[in-house]
């Protein structure tokens, strides 16, 4: 592979990350340009098909893919969840993610994982796919297709479990992943009546606050969440 190539290469695959899906098909399709049969680029571009909602080039895509490599386990997941999709519609819904994971404060967070999965699970994850939050153990653990990914940090963790417990609702997909980190976006899609005052991502200089019944602020240093962890380490001492 030139310089150029290789340097064309990380650019594709940057657009990626930040979510500049229509640039990453522009230049993965330049790649292709120079080698048809690169099976990760052709991967990439289909991902990209798929997340800007060109479904038909997606799959067209993935069965290039099948041609050079029918055993080829990403196109093999990929086409699936494509096959599954409303055929009337037609549209990646799935997929449909913000484009740039815009950060909303308190309701969005990205996040790195702890004790991760082998190299080769993590090497098959894409940015933008879909995974689970799954409460085990009284930890979070992150999984895609019932695939072991890693976990949340129990901090987080600890905080999302009484939120999900409590009625909240969560979606997650891949920022980022790398043999060594894979960071995730986590959004809220749902806040329970109850926990409306009550975001579900804080700063560690941030003290959560509510409404008292005037609508006025008041700051909560010992809220009902704080009270919880507090008496789980009282009882694990």
């Amino acid at each position: 592979m030139t310089d150029i190539s290789s340097n064309l290469k990380q650019k594709a695959i940057r657009t990626a990350l930040t979510g500049d899906w229509e640039t990453a098909i522009s230049l993965n399709k330049t790649l292709l340009q120079e080698n048809p049969n690169d099976i990760d680029c052709l991967n990439r571009l289909a991902l990209a098909f798929t997340i800007t909602g060109k479904i038909k080039s997606a799959k067209t895509t993935y069965k290039k893919v099948f041609e050079l490599d029918p055993l080829n386990t990403i196109a093999i997941k990929n086409l699936k969840k494509l096959k599954e999709l409303n055929p009337q519609k037609q549209q990646a819904t799935d997929y449909q993610i913000n484009n740039n994971f815009l950060e909303e404060t308190g309701k969005t967070k990205i996040v790195e994982l702890v004790n991760i999965a082998q190299p080769k699970v993590v090497e098959n994850l894409r940015t933008g796919e879909i995974i689970s939050l799954c409460i085990k153990r009284s930890r979070i653990f992150v999984q895609e297709d019932n695939q072991y990914i890693g976990v949340l940090p129990d901090d987080i963790g600890r905080r999302l479990i009484k939120f999900m417990k409590s009625g909240n609702k969560y979606e997650a997909y891949i920022k980022s992943a790398t043999i060594h980190k894979v960071h995730v976006f986590i959004k809220e899609t749902k806040r329970a009546t109850k926990l409306r005052f009550q975001p579900s991502f804080i700063s560690t200089s941030e003290t959560p606050f509510v409404f008292d019944k005037n609508n006025k602020i008041k700051n909560q240093v010992k809220n009902r969440f704080q009270d919880d962890e507090d008496d789980e380490e009282e009882s694990s001492d």
